[in-house]
């Protein structure tokens, strides 16, 4: 399982780059086509507001959540 950490670096806390494992700062666009390709099968998009997003697929821990304090 790769790591996807968003790195809450744009507008009111969102997530414009993340980390994925040892690729820093990969831009939402990027992120989002990775996950669509299969190459993230752990996560799934999300469409806010018209824009695109990952999220990490459920389970119980919080760990591994997109979002979670670093």
């Amino acid at each position: 399982m790769t790591r996807i950490v968003g790195k809450n670096d744009g507008p009111n806390g969102r997530n414009e780059h993340y980390d994925i494992g040892s690729n820093k700062n990969v831009p939402r666009r990027n992120v989002v086509a990775s996950i669509k390709r299969g190459e993230l099968p752990d996560a799934h998009v999300v469409k806010i507001n018209g824009r695109e997003y990952a999220r990490d697929n459920p389970d119980h821990s919080k760990s591994d959540n997109v979002n979670r304090n670093k």
